[in-house]
């Protein structure tokens, strides 16, 4: 524990950690704790799985036992699992400090949620859009006395896309005080760099796991290059596999859409096999009640789509299958993640179709790796073949029955409407851009037609006057 000492912990902090099993820090735990220990603020980029939720949670409760007060710390997380787990490591470490924290995210009531803020817990964990929500309609509580405020996936936080946090980050921020420490931690933050640099301005200090490949060395990481039309059987050949060699193996399946996940659940329990979903669509219980399960080893197998990828650290996960080739590289780095996580041992295998190949190849660049093929006799794929397809069918039509579709629209609906847009108007202007994107693309069409008919016009004229040419010249001769 020498190695803790030296980082300028309390023996107190030391003794939780070994009581955890945390024996020596990890590389962006010795190089991001001293700084932060001394009231800067700091940008730590490092692997998935090398204790980086560790790296701030420990120098915050040891500056929270110096002087306790009020809500001390706020921590904001892109997703509703992490910001339980990331509660849960401040309350195993902070546990001789009698600590009170508050989780703030969505699907839970409000109302209870505002109770609990009002009574001033030393650590918030939230997410953006519940919290900013909170900060709108209530007066109940303050977070302008925060001394840490930790961007945790900050990457994900500050970019831009299907999820933008920018609206609610803005009054969260306004909320909070300049005078305050900012902590930024991701797997993959060079990408937002420069934006993460307005935000920490206390003498930021910046630290990147030196590496020349961007995941773990214990990940084994490999490729099945698969038709599109059987890859589920390939799937379901790979589960038999690995639950034939290794009873006691976890897996983490990664799939694209909610939909596709929900089905995937339901085609494998038809095949006996204990799994479980874990997406967006399900109601928050429904999301813990599967994470529980899953981590408890009452199912091996889970289901999810990317609101699992990041962050989520389930010890047994021995296998992470991507069902879909990501489109980003640093989706499929977080995706792997799950696996090989502190020192262990772990196997990624994706799932490759005719269509992803410049998809691999991204990521191999990204991670500067080259992923290794996963050898499938095929003739053994091929014999479940016709019964995955007739069952993945039984569970599509299945699925339909539920009006899951019709769920999914309701639940867009009531997103676009807490976030202050009316859902017809919405649904007007796209109908409209889809109408202008028609529109151009029938414009393009007859564009390319006429220019296809000039050029053929052109060949035509070309071979009448060889023809022309070439009757000549036999006239003459």
């Amino acid at each position: 524990m020498e190695g803790f000492l030296r980082l300028g912990l309390s023996s107190w902090l030391i003794d939780q950690c070994s009581q955890l099993g945390i024996l020596k820090p990890s590389s962006v735990q010795e190089n991001c704790i001293p700084p932060i220990l001394e009231g800067r603020d700091c940008m730590g980029c490092a692997k998935t799985g090398s204790g980086k939720t560790a790296a701030f949670v420990l120098p915050i409760l040891q500056k929270l036992s110096d002087d306790p007060f009020g809500i001390f710390c706020l921590v904001l997380t892109p997703t509703r699992e992490l910001a339980y787990q990331i509660a849960e490591q401040f309350r195993v470490l902070g546990k001789p400090l009698g600590l009170k924290d508050c989780i703030i995210v969505g699907g839970m009531d409000m109302v209870a949620q505002a109770l609990e803020l009002s009574r001033k817990p030393h650590i918030v964990i939230a997410t953006p859009g519940r919290l900013a929500d909170h900060i709108r309609s209530s007066n109940t509580f303050s977070i302008k006395k925060i001394r840490f405020l930790v961007l945790d996936e900050a990457d994900r936080l500050l970019e831009q896309g299907c999820t933008d946090f920018t609206q609610d980050l803005q009054v969260i921020l306004e909320a909070v005080p300049a005078q305050r420490q900012t902590l930024l931690f991701s797997a993959t933050l060079t990408d937002t760099l420069q934006e993460l640099k307005t935000v920490a301005m206390n003498k930021p200090f910046f630290w990147e796991s030196i590496s020349e490949v961007k995941t773990v060395e214990q990940l084994d990481q490999r490729y099945i290059l698969v038709p599109e039309k059987v890859k589920d059987a390939y799937l379901v050949y790979l589960i038999q596999k690995f639950q034939d060699e290794h009873e006691d193996w976890s897996i983490m399946i990664f799939t694209n859409t909610c939909k596709t996940c929900q089905i995937l659940n339901m085609m494998l329990r038809e095949f006996s096999f204990p799994s479980v979903a874990l997406h967006s669509m399900m109601k928050q219980k429904q999301r813990f009640a599967a994470l529980a399960k899953f981590k408890s080893s009452v199912f091996k197998i889970l289901i999810a789509t990317d609101v699992a990828a990041r962050g989520l650290d389930i010890p047994t996960v021995q296998v992470v299958i991507n069902h879909n080739t990501p489109g980003l590289p640093k989706i499929y780095i977080h995706r792997v993640g799950r696996t090989a996580r502190a020192g262990r041992n772990g196997m990624a295998i994706t799932l490759v179709t005719q269509y992803d190949i410049h998809l691999v190849h991204a990521i191999e660049g990204q991670i500067n790796l080259k992923l290794e093929e996963f050898k499938v006799k095929e003739k053994d794929v091929l014999k479940i073949l016709t019964q995955v397809n007739v069952t993945r069918r039984e569970c599509e039509i299945k699925l339909e029955c539920t009006d899951f579709d019709e769920k999914k629209e309701i639940n867009k609906r009531k997103q676009l409407i807490l976030e202050g847009k009316d859902p017809d108007l919405e649904a007007k202007r796209k109908a409209e851009l889809e109408k202008i994107k028609k529109q151009k693309k029938k414009f393009k069409e007859h564009i390319q037609e006429t220019m296809q008919k000039k050029r053929d016009a052109q060949v035509q004229r070309k071979r009448k006057k060889k023809h022309l040419r070439e009757k000549k010249k036999k006239a003459a001769q």
